[in-house]
């Protein structure tokens, strides 16, 4: 992969190499070009979105979910490594107050015939709980971008929807969805691999 250094393709380059994670060894040639290698980039498509656009969305998202999503209180390494207890322990609570939410908005868990407090939660346990319990991991860079957009997009989702329908199921859908989208975007998990 070859990005000219003369401020157009700089941040086309900076933001693949920070958007794919890959490591990037560059050299600097006497033209003013940057040399990188780059595993897999041979042969792949251009990205959908402008990666100057998206370089700037990424910065003022994590820069929004800095300020506000849960963050480590001190400065020791996270203890939430793979492999470890904890980190086990994070990732289940994730994905079960996750399933728990699904049974509390569809009315399956202290079932009532009235909007209720438990029905509430359950529409609102994705922001509450499952992404919290996820980013306090110690997950990929990757994750915790999708992790920090999903922070951000599901209070959207949860105040908007409800002015259309009312109803706490399809708003825990809707934020389950653009949950499992944000990783298929953020992780790649819908791009070829050839």
């Amino acid at each position: 992969m070859r990005a000219r250094t003369d401020g157009l393709g700089s941040g086309a380059a900076a933001a693949e190499a920070s958007t794919v994670g890959d490591n990037l060894e560059g050299e600097e040639s006497g033209s003013g070009e940057v040399v990188a290698s780059a595993g897999s980039s041979e042969g792949k498509q251009p990205p959908p979105v402008n990666p100057k656009i998206e370089k700037e969305l990424k910065k003022a998202v994590q820069k929004t979910a800095a300020t506000f999503a849960p963050r480590a209180s001190t400065k020791t390494k996270n203890p939430a490594v793979p492999g470890s207890a904890l980190y086990t322990v994070f990732e289940v609570q994730g994905y079960v107050t996750m399933l728990l939410g699904g049974a509390l908005s569809f009315n399956l868990v202290f079932p009532s015939n009235e909007p209720d407090i438990w029905r509430l939660m359950g529409m609102w346990s994705i922001w509450m709980f499952t992404i919290p319990s996820l980013r306090a991991r110690d997950c990929s860079n990757k994750e915790k971008e999708a992790l920090n957009y999903l922070f951000l997009l599901i209070p959207l989702i949860n105040v908007i929807i409800p002015f259309f329908v009312k109803s706490f199921a399809v708003v825990w859908s809707a934020d389950t969805v653009a949950f499992f989208l944000m990783y298929a975007w953020k992780l790649g998990w819908l791009q070829s691999s050839e």
